[in-house]
């Protein structure tokens, strides 16, 4: 295990915080965090499990997997209770898949920071492809057929493809045609796909949804969601699984509960008290899931004007909480400044700017290129006093603290050279 490190987003959050608390000011968008506070029920809810002290099945009790087959019923997905899993978080679970299922991964570049090092972990090697100029979270179809070529070439055997949508760190998501097509490479190539539908739920225009691989290659499709994102729960970590039905499936999920048994045992019972209520989805949840949503969507959007307006081509956003400029059109004035690079570009932001971001090569692009995610729900505030005006506000982009972070953010970029 040598010259392991600590993930590089939580590595940048706990420099900022540190930074903060020493008095400096800074615009802080480097960490993936739904900063929001915790919606009233879903504390009822966890008071009312307490009692739940019971280990409990590993791979969830009944109920609570029941309200998750229903979740995913809803989302055009027929779902039984035996085809589902919870656990302390998605990460986990895409960590047992990378340990059960043979092969080598297949994974989008850029993507979220952590698939790369789980299969890295497992032992297997990782292979990258670009994503298309549409979209992030998924891979460019052309290169992934040539990437999966070459590497059998080279004795590798591509058997996970991991797909994201809508993704980190791009804030978009997959067209319908672009899934139909990935799927159609994994039926030809016999690849398992591994969903990360995380985002799902925060999607920025009302009324639209996406097509999830596993409506389109249901047998060899395993869906991860969680209530991290969409409910803001990031530090009460809960995660479940979809596993695919049939023989195949079935021993898939067998695998995955043996990896949990050793490792987690099982959610803790008042999580699951809390996600056999927030994936039964009553009004007053799906309520607060689209208001959470168009907030998302209008802070993001905010933040994509300010990065083209300082002289950065960006996709706009379309789901989730983050955007992911490029800079490129800025390369040679930048270069003057000894900004030649993402790992620079990050420094000379939060050194220089006060600006804190994630740089493009930790998400696996390319080190050269002058891209970075920044995260827009970071910027709904400091306390939950602060989130909650912000979640509350009709017009979010007019709350004093966001309309002032996001002022600080424009004059700190405008002075990006040209």
């Amino acid at each position: 295990m040598a010259g392991r490190t600590i993930s590089p987003n939580l590595a940048l959050d706990q420099l900022v915080q540190e930074r903060i608390a020493a008095g400096e000011s800074i615009v802080h968008l480097g960490f993936g965090e739904s900063r929001l506070p915790v919606f009233g029920p879903l504390k009822e809810r966890l008071a009312e499990g307490a009692d739940r002290n019971a280990y409990g099945p590993v791979v969830g009790d009944p109920a609570t997997r029941a309200a998750v087959a229903g979740y995913f019923a809803r989302r055009r997905l027929p779902t039984d209770a035996e085809q589902v899993i919870v656990a302390p978080g998605s990460k986990p679970l895409l960590m047992a898949l990378q340990l059960v299922a043979g092969g080598d991964t297949l994974v989008a570049l850029p993507s979220w920071v952590t698939y790369a090092p789980q299969a890295r972990l497992a032992g297997k090697t990782v292979l990258g492809v670009p994503i298309p100029a549409s979209c992030g979270g998924v891979p460019d179809p052309a290169a992934l057929r040539e990437t999966i070529r070459a590497a059998r070439v080279l004795g590798h055997d591509p058997k996970i493809l991991v797909l994201t949508s809508p993704d980190n760190p791009t804030g978009t998501y997959a067209p319908d045609d672009l899934v139909r097509e990935l799927c159609a490479i994994a039926e030809e190539e016999d690849l398992l796909i591994v969903s990360d539908e995380i985002y799902r739920d925060i999607l920025h225009t009302p009324g639209t949804d996406l097509l999830s691989p596993a409506e389109v290659a249901p047998r060899r499709t395993v869906v991860i969601t969680g209530l991290s994102k969409s409910l803001a729960l990031g530090g009460w970590r809960i995660g479940a699984a979809r596993f695919p039905a049939g023989p195949a499936g079935e021993r898939l999920r067998a695998d995955v509960a043996s990896v949990a048994s050793e490792i987690w045992s099982t959610l803790a019972g008042p999580m699951q008290a809390v996600a056999g209520y927030a994936f039964a989805e009553p009004p007053e949840v799906r309520e607060r899931l689209a208001a959470d949503a168009a907030l998302h969507g209008a802070v993001a959007a905010a933040v994509h004007r300010i990065m083209v307006d300082a002289g950065a081509t960006c996709r706009p956003p379309t789901g989730a909480f983050y955007v992911y400029p490029d800079f490129a059109p800025l390369r040679g004035p930048l270069a003057e400044q000894g900004v030649t690079d993402g790992a620079s570009l990050q420094r000379h932001l939060l050194e220089e700017l006060g600006v804190a971001v994630l740089s493009g090569h930790h998400f696996g692009d390319r080190p050269e290129a002058l891209r970075f995610r920044a995260a827009t729900s970071m910027l709904y505030g400091a306390t939950p006093a602060e989130q909650r005006a912000t979640q509350q506000a009709a017009d979010p982009l007019a709350v004093p603290h966001v309309a002032d972070a996001l002022t600080r953010l424009e004059q700190a970029l405008a002075k990006l050279p040209r």
